[in-house]
């Protein structure tokens, strides 16, 4: 083979493939080059003037490499691996780096297996990160347990596996915690993510003394210009809830920082947004509008990631490449006509020939909890209560400390005040934790899912307990997934069989599906300003201030301490 890639590259023979006469964008030199480029098997072996046994003219056309995602969780997305790599590849991301600790938090090692094995073949070139912050914080329960050192270096010598993802306890690293130290140990010779948002001072300086390597939570000037200077890698996030990318490119364009030590992620992206505007080359696009040259933009797409994660034969258009190209009309535009992935055309054809068939069925059966009660929501109401309020397009919540409604001493929620609950789903400890949440606005119904970071206990919100029973006992039916009920009973529901949070159906059935569900819960009152499961969704994670409820009680995340704790008396 690498004699026939040489005679190729030499003009000896005709090439399987060559993309002609092309306007190629070389990342090396930041030039655009009229030429051929000539593909064996799944390499590049040339750029000139080349003959193939097959032939695309693109004339007029722009290519570029393949973009890269440098990091992001396909759980976010609902859908399989299979599912998500074909979705994301039509925009123009052949490359992803993922970090499965969604699914990690659910099955421990064996949400670890799954992601490795549903992976290994797939139209997108997948590369794996360990998660380090199983569980994110102590107050919770999830269903792996804690995932230790010992456990995942069973992952190092994994040929896809990179290194450790995103370390969230990051306090954690600073203070020296043992159990946090060993993980460090046993990874401190690969790629170590980072998580470590508002950090500042000294306490950046021992983070990256560490050893991690690179952060996607910067969220402002000051913030990333430390971090830079410290020698992390910046990672640009645009997704769903975290929109960082106007803010952070505007600081680079005018403090004209060199880009080497930035590239682009999602993090999270829900397929609804995907669809509309876009994957990685939505980051390109609009980097571009904001003023970034075009080279430059591509290259943080792509060749910057590529050296910052030491993948060494991607990220470029050029001899001894991976073939993983982009054939557009306009560079700006970023909208792949055509993509070219590992050699081959990516067209339907070719995508159909893909399948994947789940080896665990324990995925299947994760949600592991007692039916729901009237008793069980019970939740004695005080002269004042604390209540989660949140906050229009933020994830972030405000602590209140209000007067709320109720009978006998009991809480009654209306359209001012909703009740949230957070259920235990993993067979622990049958926990259910209650609280008042304002500015949700359901009327006449409830909103239950399983997907609620990180640990993926049952979350629901509704304005009366027959619904929030109907919601919580489809999503015990159907093993995970979205459900709405209303009058008492189910008005729509989305099952998420693998772990609860990602479908068996494809990409579009999904979609369509989630899409019909949102609009559903508009009508019941779910305001604008708020997406009905996405929000809901990150009201348990407790690494996110104000307030939370975990099935525990509720949190206070600045001051780290439960201000109501799960108690039995009325269950």
């Amino acid at each position: 083979m690498k004699r026939s890639r040489i005679k190729a590259a030499r003009g000896e023979c005709s090439a399987d493939l060559v993309l002609k006469n092309g306007n190629i964008l070389n990342v090396f030199t930041e030039e655009i080059v009229k030429a051929d480029v000539a593909i064996v098997g799944d390499t590049i072996v040339g750029i000139g003037n080349y003959r193939g046994n097959r032939e695309i003219d693109c004339t007029g056309k722009y290519l570029t490499p393949g973009l890269i995602d440098g990091h992001l969780h396909i759980e976010s997305s609902m859908i399989s691996p299979l599912e998500f790599a074909k979705f994301i590849l039509k925009k123009g991301t052949t490359t992803m780096i993922v970090d499965p600790h969604e699914i990690v938090n659910v099955s421990g090692s064996r949400g670890m297996d799954y992601i490795l094995d549903a992976t290994e073949d797939i139209p997108v070139n997948t590369f794996v990160m360990v998660p380090s912050s199983v569980p994110s914080s102590d107050v919770e329960i999830n269903g792996a347990g804690k995932f230790l050192a010992e456990e995942m270096k069973r992952y190092r010598e994994h040929k896809r596996v990179l290194g450790f993802g995103e370390m969230m306890r990051f306090m954690d690293v600073i203070d020296e915690q043992e159990e946090t130290m060993d993980k460090i140990r046993a990874f401190e010779d690969m790629i170590m993510d980072g998580h470590a948002p508002g950090l500042s001072g000294k306490d950046v300086q021992a983070y990256r003394t560490a050893g991690i390597c690179n952060d996607h939570e910067c969220a402002g000037k000051e913030e990333m210009l430390e971090k830079l200077r410290a020698g992390f890698y910046i990672l640009i996030r645009e997704g769903s809830g975290a929109r960082n990318l106007g803010t952070l490119v505007t600081v680079l364009r005018d403090c004209q920082l060199p880009l080497e030590q930035c590239m682009f992620c999602t993090d999270d992206k829900h397929l609804e947004d995907i669809e509309r505007e876009g994957h990685i080359n939505h980051c390109v696009r609009k980097a571009v509008k904001l003023g970034i040259p075009v080279a430059k933009a591509y290259k943080m797409a792509s060749y910057y990631a590529a050296r910052a994660y030491g993948l060494k034969n991607l990220g470029a258009i050029g001899p001894g490449y991976r073939a993983d190209i982009l054939i557009m009309d306009d560079l700006k535009e970023v909208n792949p006509k055509i993509v070219i992935k590992g050699g081959q055309v990516a067209d339907e054809q070719w995508l159909s020939s893909f399948s994947y068939k789940i080896k665990d069925e324990t995925l299947l059966r994760t949600v592991i909890c007692d039916a729901l009660t009237v008793q069980k929501l019970s939740h004695k109401k005080m002269i004042e209560d604390h209540v989660i309020e949140m906050v229009p397009h933020q994830l972030l919540t405000i602590c209140r400390l209000e007067e709320i409604p109720g009978e006998h001493g009991i809480f009654c929620p209306n359209e001012e005040y909703t009740k949230l609950c957070v259920v235990e789903r993993h067979g622990k400890t049958g926990h259910v934790g209650i609280c008042p949440l304002k500015g949700y606005g359901i009327r006449n119904g409830a909103v239950a899912t399983s997907v609620s970071h990180d640990s993926h206990n049952i979350i629901a919100a509704g304005d009366n307990d027959a619904d929030l029973i109907a919601a919580v006992e489809e999503l015990r039916r159907i093993q995970g997934g979205y459900v709405i009920a209303s009058e008492g009973k189910v008005a729509a529901f989305l099952p998420l069989e693998i772990a609860g949070l990602m479908s068996l159906d494809t990409a579009e059935h999904v979609q369509k599906k989630v899409q019909e569900m949102v609009a559903l819960a508009r009508k019941l009152g779910v305001p604008e300003t708020l997406d009905p499961f996405i929000t809901l969704s990150f009201l348990a994670l407790t690494v996110i201030p104000d307030i939370r409820l975990t099935e525990n009680g509720l949190y206070d995340v600045n001051d780290r301490h439960f201000l109501q704790v799960f108690s039995d008396e009325l269950c």
